[in-house]
């Protein structure tokens, strides 16, 4: 085992807005604080009761998908948590992953495409 899955992040043009509507859904804590992820206009969080995390990110000009059109295919992606960046990156990366941003800055998180090409995050604990 590399990681465990932190939460699952959905692109959205509104974030608190769509944190509400699964908030009414499934009940639980709309941006509680938690140290893993900053809370802001651009990104929101729903601590559902179960345990499940759903974060919700602002993307300029989101376009929604339409299913069941390939050309617009459902948007979201996961966050992994990991004790090691550089340890879990190797380990991703031998196992066919690839880099789409590897945090320079000193972020504590990492961003990967699956051999799909679909974007995960690592994000150190």
């Amino acid at each position: 085992m590399i990681a465990d899955l932190q939460c699952v992040v959905l692109d959205c043009s509104d974030p608190a807005e769509l944190a509400a509507f699964y908030h009414s859904l499934l009940g639980g804590t709309v941006n509680q604080r938690d140290k893993r992820w900053a809370l802001g206009d651009g990104w929101a969080t729903l601590h559902a009761p179960s345990g499940l995390v759903l974060a919700f990110q602002r993307v300029a000009e989101y376009l929604p998908p339409v299913w069941p059109d390939p050309a617009r295919p459902q948007q979201f992606h996961l966050d992994f948590g990991v004790a090691d960046l550089d340890r879990a990156g190797e380990q991703v990366l031998d196992r066919g992953a690839t880099v789409l941003d590897g945090g320079a800055d000193g972020r504590s998180w990492r961003v990967y495409a699956d051999p799909a090409g679909h974007p995960f995050c690592l994000v150190r604990h």
